[in-house]
């Protein structure tokens, strides 16, 4: 499935224009850039150029690193491939090993050949634009943007697995059941990329589901950025100063054409839910089992709602149980964690 209409980067939009509205260059600049690249992206949509497709159909996945060299425009000067020794960018190299790591887990852990889970080859466009706070997945291009941004409020996204893997994740979402970017089926899409992120995380730095902080994009925020992290799944709405996340479903918010109607805010509501299951089955299980749910396209259609996710990973958590593949309080620990954050299916009567 090639269904995506995701076009926002890890750093919300609507943070980059409060930053803005508050006098911080670096988010103006970044929504600046934000629009040519868009503008860039749209012109291929229209032309069917832009960047080189997969060059070949062997089913293994290579890495591609491209370095834009500080200008908002895609630029196709391939600067390490696949089995190429390291270069004297630490950018470049990381964004390698970053893609080896979320390769890895992708395969040895959830049982998937890359994003498309048919080898699709990772190209990763680095140093994009001046000061550009920001990294996406294209879903219209299927390559990876990163910017260095500028070491205040935020700093080089590539040096950060847990943003690689999550912006990756996105990859999987448009393959698998194509979730409309807006709503709670955004937030879904959102959700999903932090639930993996952090499990990619956690198994690279040998954390439990019990010893993790849970932080996400801990990694890549400054001295000036007013808090510890974008988002937590442990606690949502605790992560940074005016933080809006809420943590359960009286708290949900539709915010309408603020944030695709809160898909960065509300993905706090199952993120919790996440979090809560991996405590009691660890966290690469319950990484198992989202993504397994995730695949059933009989409940997770395009315009899925947070009580079609809590039927489908219900569903999994039952299938993998009787398979001896989770644990057996998987499915008590599913229906707890769902009611804990408010989130209620006919499924689980």
């Amino acid at each position: 499935m090639n269904g995506s209409s995701r076009k926002d980067g890890f750093v919300p939009t609507y943070l980059l224009e409060r930053w803005s509205e508050e006098g911080s260059r670096e988010a103006a600049e970044t929504l600046d850039e934000r629009r040519v690249l868009r503008e860039e992206i749209d012109s291929f949509a229209r032309s069917g150029a832009g960047p080189e497709r997969d060059r070949d159909d062997d089913g293994r996945a290579e890495r591609m690193i491209f370095d834009c060299r500080n200008v908002p425009k895609i630029r196709n000067n391939l600067v390490r491939g696949e089995g190429q020794p390291p270069t004297h960018d630490e950018d470049v190299n990381a964004a390698y090993d970053n893609a080896g790591h979320t390769l890895g887990y992708f395969k040895h852990v959830l049982g998937r050949n890359s994003v498309d889970d048919r080898g699709h080859d990772l190209r990763f466009y680095v140093n994009y634009g001046r000061h550009y706070g920001n990294a996406e997945w294209i879903p219209e291009t299927k390559i990876m943007i990163f910017g260095d941004a500028d070491g205040r409020q935020l700093t080089g996204f590539v040096k950060s697995l847990e943003v690689v893997a999550h912006e990756l994740t996105h990859g999987i979402t448009q393959h698998v059941n194509g979730l409309r970017y807006t709503f709670q089926s955004g937030a879904l899409d959102e959700h999903f990329s932090d639930a993996i992120g952090s499990a990619v995380k956690q198994r690279a730095k040998g954390q439990t589901a019990e010893t993790a902080d849970w932080l996400i994009g801990d990694e890549i925020v400054g001295p000036e950025f007013k808090g510890v992290a974008l988002r937590s799944l442990k606690a949502p709405g605790t992560a940074m100063e005016d933080d809006p996340q809420p943590s359960h479903m009286d708290g949900f918010k539709d915010t309408g054409k603020l944030d695709n109607r809160g898909v960065h805010i509300n993905c706090g509501i199952p993120n919790k839910a996440f979090y809560l299951t991996a405590l009691e089955i660890g966290t690469d299980s319950a990484a198992v089992l989202w993504y397994t749910a995730w695949k059933d396209k009989t409940i997770m259609k395009p315009d899925a709602a947070f009580s079609d996710a809590f039927e489908s990973i219900l569903k999994a958590a039952g299938l993998l149980t009787n398979q001896g593949k989770l644990p057996e309080i998987a499915v008590k620990a599913v229906k707890e964690s769902f009611r804990a954050v408010g989130v209620y299916s006919l499924a689980s009567v």
